[in-house]
């Protein structure tokens, strides 16, 4: 079993060489994972010379180690948005969630970046009756007032969506869709070179001064002076931007994946290609690899680092829960990355400290990582376009939190009780 991501057996990372770290550019971005890249192709085409540095190689954090999975929903519900905005401005939110997920494919087309997108449709599974009634009502209830695009799978019809027992239904969401994410890292990092954008790896920051000019920053091959600062590094923020690293939440996801599987299983238990999740709190998702060969197994087993090998045991058990004809099967991968919750659960670009951002996905960073890079990048440039119901929200934090989430532990602990009793 190897301890890295599946994804770099195709994309392999730091596959190309770093550009030359330029004494002085218009704009200067931190981080060259997806929200950086989107940031930086959107200022390079505006006319702004950019450098992106990255601590490590490109891609190596989360933009190459997640899921793949495409989504446009928001982790609060509609009603908790309401609540907190006003019922148009969470109407706001959600329509720019949606605008976000259409965006990607269209992007991927026009840029010419082939990375196995499918629009796959996606499930989730209720482990519970009163979960699937309380889904049903919901899933009700959002299709009249968002025009949500979801159906009911009842018990009786689930095995058309997913080979399981498991489940008493679930929920068949049509708008989700699937990508292979190094490949996509390996497109965008093309494309933002292709259009004068420099990417220098092993180039972390480690000061950020402001000058007359704009600011001074010092890294691990230089110093770099910029009039604008875009930070883009969602779950490994750390201390050169204090503020921003008070407002986002390192967790570790983990991931496995099984060895290849007879094409006749892979039918049995993924018949249709979806996207799949479940309800529990303590979340897992999964997927068929882009070549349909083997099944793809993720979630947060711990919030803390507890290293691939066990948290492919826990990993694994889960997995053939859900799916007991894996029992025995060999893994060939197992790998974790960082992403990066926020404390009202939503993603984040904004202004703060003299420095434009954008961060805090909450697991659904393939499609709002794009387009709040780019909205980022057109903040930049002053467009209309910048516009972003995002960023008319707070970005609040703790006051007992500095960067160093100590509450995970408590936090899992709930969530696992929540889970045994199924709320």
């Amino acid at each position: 079993m190897r301890h890295e991501p599946y994804w770099w057996d195709d994309a392999p990372i730091g596959a190309s060489t770093d550009d030359a770290l330029p004494a002085r550019v218009d704009v200067a971005v931190i981080g060259a994972g997806y929200s950086g890249l989107s940031a930086a192709l959107t200022v390079a085409r505006g006319g702004r010379s950019v450098a992106v540095l990255e601590a490590g190689q490109p891609g190596v954090g989360a933009s190459s180690r997640n899921g793949g999975m495409c989504s446009e929903v928001l982790k609060p519900s509609f009603a908790t948005l309401s609540k907190r905005y006003g019922r148009d401005h969470a109407l706001a939110l959600i329509k720019e969630a949606r605008e976000a997920f259409d965006f990607l494919p269209t992007f991927l087309e026009e840029e010419g970046i082939d990375c196995n997108y499918v629009h796959s449709g996606g499930f989730t599974g209720a482990l519970k009756q009163a979960q699937y009634d309380a889904m049903a009502r919901e899933t009700e209830a959002l299709g009249r007032t968002t025009g949500l695009d979801a159906v009911m799978i009842p018990k009786a019809e689930l095995r058309d969506e997913v080979g399981t027992d498991l489940y008493v239904g679930g929920r068949l969401m049509h708008r989700r869709g699937g990508l292979h994410p190094a490949k996509y890292h390996a497109g965008l990092l093309a494309r933002a070179r292709a259009n004068g954008a420099a990417v220098i790896g092993n180039c972390a920051v480690t000061g950020l001064e402001r000058d007359p000019s704009g600011f001074r920053l010092t890294t691990a091959r230089g110093t770099v002076t910029a009039r604008d600062v875009v930070v883009a590094t969602n779950g490994y923020t750390g201390a050169v931007t204090p503020a921003l690293r008070r407002r986002v939440i390192p967790v570790t996801s983990y991931m496995i994946a099984t060895a290849p599987l007879s094409p006749n299983l892979m039918a049995t238990l993924m018949p249709r290609g979806r996207m799949l999740t479940d309800s529990n709190r303590l979340l897992c998702y999964f997927r068929p690899s882009p070549d349909n060969t083997r099944v793809l197994f993720g979630g947060r087993p711990a919030y803390t680092d507890i290293g691939p090998v066990e948290a492919a045991r826990r990993l694994q058990s889960y997995m053939t829960t859900v799916f007991p004809e894996l029992a025995g099967v060999e893994l060939s991968h197992s790998w974790s990355g960082f992403i990066a919750y926020t404390f009202d659960r939503l993603p984040h670009v904004g202004f703060r400290d003299g420095v434009h951002y954008a961060m805090g996905y909450c697991g659904s960073g393939v499609v709002m990582s794009t387009w709040l890079g780019r909205k980022a990048g057109l903040r930049v440039l002053d467009k209309p376009e910048a516009k972003s119901a995002f960023a008319d929200i707070e970005h609040p934090t703790n006051p007992l939190y500095f960067g160093k989430p100590w509450f995970l532990p408590l936090v899992q602990a709930w969530y696992q009780g929540a889970d045994m009793i199924g709320r």
